[in-house]
């Protein structure tokens, strides 16, 4: 694997060391290094992506004539397909080759991008939007696959994911720093334009560093699977985004429908059996829980910064920039604490430390002294956070051989959308049944705190090694437990 390309794994999910396959290296070597650096940067560019958008919303919607309560919609427009199409591309990538989609969503991401920075009416910007969240579902669980499928299974995965982790972090961090600042001296329509270099960048040089993924015999595809999960995703996003009661009956019974052709299906899009395993149920419950509960803090902090404190966006920025450098080293470190202590216990503890972070959040003021406390608090739970995020990942796609990887990396990366995405609504709602606006905001961080705590217990025992009739007691998957 020295010249970066994607190699086969053995059916466990291990490298097939021992059939003749050469060992991989211990360290990140030669044209691995570009490989790296094209799919991390892709990562890095659509997290940097989102954040400025999220900072420019009220000068986006301003240009193209949106009004203020339709500003949500720029978010959901791109959140909507972004989530509800991750799996179901995350299996093309195994069907029809991992290169090819990751370079279709890039190129996609490009138009759209162009497209978005070029809008002059409110249908166009919102129509770019959709196409870039088509294109994040392409290339994200592509590029992940890619990640996980050309290192294999162990140390270095590990660290790859690690990093993964703290580029995602910085590019969060970068986002909300100078979106403000590139949309104050530019335009709004350079946060769209910002992407069309790097993707352009990324469609040039992929070709010649990375190998097609190689194909199974009988490409065949779960179409009824497909639209039945797609379907029941987007409506069921829909329903907590609106509070629609008839989109969540539609998307519950789509989702329903979904499971028992997966038993019956002869081409599973998510066999039954994947699902079903410890490392793939309990670490993407874990993700959901990751970023659900983080999203929101993040979105409440924000209210509580600018409605109780009084701080302008540019500052509310900064402080969440200094504690975003500890996500940063937790992405770096997390790889090397997997290895040492195994994912389950780096995922248990995360978790907890992302939520007992947020329970002083609970108890804070209108003065701004609050910062004191506030600042610290931010730094520990982002350092658990991005902790959790790493071993969430590793533990999702474990033990899973090659061809199944787009899968597992489809539902890791549909978690974390879908997590995004209904996160905010969700507490929002909490916050909303309190009267004055710093009361719901402590009532929903608590809820956040509970609802963490509780899912680390239920995960630490969900992930605790097994024991088989007449062996020894053995693990779900490498790395779930040291």
């Amino acid at each position: 694997m020295s010249d970066g390309r994607i190699e086969r794994t053995g059916n466990d999910g291990n490298h097939a060391g021992g059939t003749g396959d050469p060992v991989p290296p211990a360290t990140i070597e030669g044209r691995q290094r570009w490989v790296l650096a094209v799919l991390l940067g892709t990562g890095f560019m659509l997290s940097v992506d989102f954040s400025i958008l999220n900072v420019a919303l009220p000068q986006v919607g301003a240009g193209v004539g949106l009004e203020s309560t339709e500003l949500p919609w720029i978010t959901s427009a791109y959140a909507l397909p972004a989530a509800g199409l991750t799996l179901l591309f995350g299996r093309m990538a195994d069907l029809f080759g991992r290169r090819r989609l990751f370079l279709s969503g890039m190129a996609l991401l490009t138009a759209a991008s162009l497209l978005g920075g070029f809008a002059s009416n409110a249908e166009m910007l919102l129509g770019a939007r959709v196409l870039q969240g088509v294109a994040t579902a392409m290339a994200t669980p592509a590029a992940m696959s890619l990640l996980t499928s050309t290192f294999a299974e162990g140390a270095l995965r590990d660290r790859v994911l690690g990093l993964n982790g703290a580029l995602l972090s910085a590019g969060f961090t970068v986002g909300a720093l100078v979106g403000g600042t590139l949309v104050s001296l530019l335009s709004w329509r350079a946060a769209f334009f910002v992407n069309v270099p790097i993707a352009v960048a990324i469609l040039l040089v992929t070709p010649s560093l990375i190998a097609e993924s190689s194909l199974p015999d009988r490409v065949r595809l779960d179409l009824p699977g497909a639209v039945t999960v797609t379907g029941g995703l987007l409506a069921g996003i829909y329903a907590i985004i609106e509070k629609d009661i008839v989109a969540a009956v539609v998307g519950v019974l789509l989702l329903a429908a979904f499971r028992l052709i997966e038993l019956r299906s002869p081409a599973p899009l998510a066999p039954v059996r994947i699902l079903s395993r410890p490392t793939v149920k309990w670490g993407n419950l874990a993700g959901f829980v990751v970023f659900t509960m983080e999203t929101a803090m993040i979105f409440l902090t924000t209210l509580y910064l600018q409605h109780t404190l009084g701080f302008s966006p540019l500052t509310t920025g900064l402080i969440f920039g200094i504690p975003g450098l500890a996500a940063v080293a937790a992405g770096v470190l997390a790889g090397r604490a997997i290895g040492r202590l195994g994912s389950r216990t780096v995922l248990t503890v995360g978790l907890s430390v992302q939520g007992l972070a947020t329970l002083p959040l609970v108890f804070l003021g209108a003065d701004r002294l609050a910062l004191l406390v506030l600042i610290p608090a931010l730094f520990v739970g982002f350092f658990g956070h991005v902790s959790a995020i790493v071993a969430y990942t590793v533990t999702g796609t474990s033990g899973l051989a090659d061809d199944e990887q787009g899968l597992a990396t489809g539902l890791t990366s549909m978690t974390q959308q879908v997590a995004i995405t209904v996160g905010i609504p969700i507490l929002s709602s909490v916050a909303t049944t309190q009267g004055a606006e710093l009361h719901g905001i402590h009532l929903a961080l608590g809820v956040d705190v509970v609802v963490t705590l509780a899912a680390v217990a239920l995960i630490h025992f969900g992930l605790r090694p097994r024991e088989t009739p007449g062996s020894a007691v053995v693990p779900p998957a490498r790395a779930v437990d040291a």
